[in-house]
């Protein structure tokens, strides 16, 4: 079976939407305008790379360029027998499933970008990838600090991201290298997300999150929260807004889809 992934935050890069520009897909770049409020076909094609690692730009971007990349596949009749997104991502999934409206989902994307940046903003925070140790070590080294450090995501096996706060997460590092991992990698972003010091930006998620509506989807949608696949548009409304403060569980997603028997991994996106 095929499953179709998402990248989050992070894939984006200068004039992506420059070869999208003649394509009939590019007619979603005028309704992500329209829906957002904002001028998406200026930040596809002219925003510089400065411009797009602010949260608020990246986010809206990546989501309306992997839309375009989804829109083109389907259009030559590819489909999927499920979704799955890292992050950000799984607003691609929820769209290109059938359980968010596209332009619903481009204004909780937007929302969403812009109560991250402004927590962010408010309470100083940075990400780590530490690399070679175990999950359990990770979790041990975040422990043993004792201050505010978490892990973030869980990618793949050996590549665990830690985030809080910054001198926390130095520790951590330090403490994960002791425990024998290979590398303590500073990661160029301006929060750390997935942890409790996203709650602002949860709560103010919640709110938009309640007066979106959520349908059946075409096909199961891989959650970031426990890494199971979902069918019920109810649980949506909890999941989405529990990602802002939990870890993404990318690696046991991976897991669960090669239990459910997906062998065929698309990435549909940027990057």
């Amino acid at each position: 079976m095929i499953i179709f992934t998402y990248p989050g935050q992070g894939s984006q890069k200068s004039g992506m939407g420059s070869a999208w520009v003649d394509h009939p897909s590019w007619e979603l770049v005028a309704e992500a305008s329209d829906a957002s409020g904002r001028d998406v076909g200026r930040l596809l094609l002219e925003a510089d790379d400065d411009e797009l690692k602010e949260t608020r730009n990246s986010q809206l971007a990546t989501f309306v360029a992997s839309m375009m990349v989804l829109d083109s596949i389907t259009r030559v009749g590819v489909d999927a027998a499920g979704h799955a997104g890292h992050s950000l991502g799984e607003y691609s999934a929820l769209a290109a499933s059938g359980i968010l409206d596209f332009a619903d989902a481009v204004r909780l994307v937007n929302e969403r970008a812009e109560a991250m940046q402004v927590a962010a903003e408010e309470r100083s925070g940075t990400m780590a990838a530490i690399i070679g140790l175990d999950d359990d070590l990770v979790e041990s080294a975040c422990h043993r600090v004792d201050h505010d450090v978490w892990v973030a995501n869980f990618n793949a096996p050996g590549q665990v991201v830690i985030a809080g706060d910054p001198d926390a997460v130095d520790a951590a590092g330090l403490v994960a290298k002791e425990l024998g991992a290979k590398r303590a990698m500073q990661l160029p972003v301006g929060g750390a997300f997935h942890t409790p010091f996203m709650a602002a930006a949860r709560e103010r998620l919640r709110k938009a999150v309640d007066q979106t509506e959520f349908r059946g989807p075409d096909h199961p949608v891989y959650a970031n929260v426990d890494a199971l696949p979902h069918t019920l548009p109810t649980d949506w409304r909890g999941l989405l807004s529990s990602q802002l403060t939990s870890p993404v569980r990318w690696r046991q997603t991976l897991h669960n889809l090669g239990r459910d028997c997906f062998t065929t991994y698309v990435e549909v996106g940027p990057g």
